[in-house]
């Protein structure tokens, strides 16, 4: 017997009560969520510091700060999403009235990452809690200071009736994603989804997958190259490299690469001094096995900067790769660490057909102060997010949605698109008694098919 089974009848049970549906029940879940953030910053900011070397800023700016605006927002916004939204009616249908009405899916299982423990796995709950949901959460077993933070502290602020938390290794994981959720959301790695989509269709389970992939920094030539420099250092080197949305790799014409490089150098120096490895403000690799396949991808690479590491402290210098072959280890999968190579291209045609030779990916970035070039990405690349003339800024903006494409993900969230994905969207037609269309009724005549006719155009 599956050791969750019972977890599972219980919320839906629960749910079944309807004690999640009410306003108030989600906005003070909400706030309980809240709580738990102010209450707890120290031990978050210290959790995070032990699994990922974590600067007290980046953790705030990236973690906790970001939960705590995606957590207004929502409290502010809830009474009109979650309100019944009209929509017209054709003619044959008058008179009636049409609406979607908001409704939860019901008990959905939430399975989070340990690049950003925090944010990846609370962002979803919010979401979940705001359309009315019970949940089953899990952290990354990774991040394993974080873990039994939320473990230990997460359930005397929340309602444990509804929302559950999980610990564990795979084995839970793949206990969990076994049983009849009425929806799954994953964030991590490729292999991982393609694993938890084949358990999900066994129940025919819905799933929202953020995934990864290779985003590519394009950098034209008239680009103003020290912002470029300084913003994709920033993107790429923030977390050591493990975030999902950073920069893979680099496109650069080849009339500003070697100053593009230097700039980026610069900005390196800048940012994490002579030594980055003695810097309170760069983090470390996750575990040993990344940073082993990390050290190994770099093997026989021309490393221009940094290139360094030290197996005993997780730490693999900021580093950038000129002149990659296609190849490459680095050009074969996504990254997810400290190493950036840098490709050259002869323009932006040039650039867009390397992109197009990888699968889509989460993010696309080009530094470009021409419209047309700009424009010309946006038409002929596909990717899950764009953002020009920056990287990862996009992230902070809730009106705009999140998601990958293609095998970079699917689905999406943040802001009311989060509300929607764990919500039904439930259709409800109302029509009136005092008329009727009699032409749909049988017996059917040429007159009655003109008339239909003219009432479809």
């Amino acid at each position: 017997m599956n050791p969750f089974e019972n977890t599972l009848k219980q919320l839906k049970s629960h749910f079944d009560s309807g004690l999640t549906r009410p306003l108030s029940w989600r906005l003070n879940q909400l706030q309980q969520l809240q709580r738990f953030l102010t209450e707890n910053e120290k031990s978050l900011l210290q959790a995070l510091k032990s699994d990922l070397n974590k600067h007290p800023s980046e953790a705030r700016l990236t973690e906790l700060q970001f939960l705590q605006s995606d957590i207004k927002q929502t409290i502010k916004a809830l009474p009109k999403w979650s309100k019944p939204r009209k929509v017209g009616n054709p003619l044959l249908a008058w008179p009636a009235t049409s609406q979607l009405i908001p409704e939860p899916l019901g008990a959905v299982l939430i399975l989070g990452a340990w690049n950003y423990p925090l944010q990846l796995l609370l962002a979803p709950l919010i979401a979940a809690i705001a359309a009315g949901n019970c949940a089953v959460i899990k952290p990354s077993e990774h991040a394993t200071a974080t873990a039994d933070l939320l473990a230990h502290q997460l359930p005397d602020y929340l309602d444990n009736a509804a929302i559950k938390l999980v610990t564990g290794s795979v084995t839970e994981s793949q206990q969990l994603t076994a049983l009849p959720f009425d929806h799954i959301f994953y964030t991590g790695g490729e292999n991982a989804a393609k694993a938890i989509m084949a358990s999900a269709a066994e129940n025919l389970t819905p799933v929202t997958l953020e995934l990864g992939g290779k985003s590519p920094a394009v950098v034209l030539a008239d680009a103003p190259i020290q912002v470029a420099a300084r913003r994709i250092i920033w993107g790429k080197f923030l977390n050591a490299g493990q975030t999902c949305i950073a920069p893979d790799y680099v496109l650069v014409e080849d009339s500003v690469k070697e100053p593009l490089i230097a700039a980026m150098q610069h900005e390196l120096i800048s940012f994490y001094g002579e030594d980055p490895q003695h810097s309170s403000d760069y983090g470390r690799i996750i575990h040993q096995q990344h940073w082993q396949r990390l050290t190994q991808m770099l093997e026989g690479e021309n490393v221009v900067v940094g290139g360094d590491s030290d197996k005993s402290e997780r730490y693999i210098a900021p580093t950038i790769v000129d002149g990659v072959k296609d190849g490459s280890a680095l050009m074969q999968e996504e990254i997810f660490g400290p190493i950036l190579p840098v490709i050259t291209i002869k323009s932006a045609a040039d650039a867009i057909e390397e992109i197009r030779r990888h699968p889509k990916p989460l993010a696309l970035y080009v530094f470009s102060n021409n419209q047309r070039l700009l424009d010309l990405f946006t038409q002929q690349v596909s990717a899950g997010n764009v953002c020009y003339n920056d990287t990862l800024m996009f992230m902070l903006n809730d009106e705009l949605p999140f998601g990958g494409v293609g095998r970079s993900g699917m689905g999406r969230y943040h802001g009311k698109w989060g509300f929607d994905t764990f919500s039904h969207l439930k259709p409800v037609m109302t029509r009136s008694f005092r008329f009727d269309v009699v032409l749909r009724y049988p017996p059917y005549s040429k007159l009655k098919d003109k008339i239909l006719s003219w009432f479809s155009h």
